[in-house]
């Protein structure tokens, strides 16, 4: 059951990438969340993530702007160590608290807490016309590369710091996406090897079917997406899908997923 609700989920997330501004891994690792720790969901979710970016770079990956690739690249490569390291670190510790609720018992987590708080960050982070409005010089890179590259590796979540550097970069069209691309990548190849302890709890060979069937569904309504409407924002799809983000980061949060 689980392998339909999540190639469903991979699907109409691929497709929503094209509609709502949020990346596929911020919406998808919550569904992934629904029946994996969350550390483990993180982890699956990357490699959804990567393997849907290597069908992309073969798509554009000839326009990406190679002193991009160093300047914003490489710091976001080291930092994605640092955030990786980071959440394998926070979801071994023990619950900060437990509570009762009727017949139910919940754990409160540092990882679910810390993934849940960004979660809903983020969320108004895509929503707020005045933060989206924010963008920073060529002269920032670096950081960018490192904000974005830590966020990445510690939860998946590194579009919105890259978007937010790059596009005031002097890139044409197609080579910031292309570049957005080839980074994004690259930041998953280095987190995943960092998660990859964590593919024994999730016994890959056993979830492999269900890893192939995402990662199709979510190639396939990239291509639908695409075609459908092409990067443009429907704000009250965008709305939509920020609240029921907020809705699961807050169940996450408390404990009920």
């Amino acid at each position: 059951m689980e392998i339909i609700i999540i190639s469903i989920a991979a699907f109409l997330t691929s497709v929503l990438t094209f509609f709502s501004g949020f990346g596929l891994g911020t919406i998808l690792a919550p569904v992934f969340a629904l029946f994996f720790p969350i550390d483990v969901a993180i982890a699956l979710t990357g490699v959804v993530h990567f393997t849907n970016n290597i069908f992309k770079i073969g798509l554009v990956g000839k326009n990406a702007d190679k002193s991009m690739l160093f300047k914003f690249g490489i710091p976001a490569i080291l930092a994605s160590f640092v955030g990786a390291w980071v959440l394998m670190q926070i979801s071994d510790m023990g619950p900060l608290f437990s509570y009762q609720i009727l017949d139910g018992h919940f754990d409160v987590t540092t990882v679910k807490l810390v993934i849940s708080v960004l979660l809903i960050l983020f969320s108004i982070l895509e929503i707020s016309p005045r933060l989206k409005e924010i963008h920073f010089g060529k002269d920032k890179l670096i950081f960018g590369g490192i904000l974005s590259g830590f966020f990445g590796g510690l939860a998946g979540i590194q579009g919105a710091f890259r978007s937010a550097f790059l596009i005031k970069a002097g890139l044409s069209k197609e080579a910031y996406i292309a570049t957005g691309v080839i980074i994004a990548c690259m930041v998953d190849f280095t987190r995943l090897s960092v998660y990859a302890s964590r593919f024994d709890t999730a016994n890959l060979n056993d979830n492999i079917p269900l890893l192939v069937s995402a990662t199709l569904s979510a190639i396939i309504g990239a291509v639908l997406g695409k075609k459908l409407l092409k990067k443009i924002t429907l704000r009250s799809m965008q709305l939509v899908v920020a609240i029921m983000l907020m809705l699961i980061s807050v169940a996450l949060g408390f404990g009920f997923i």
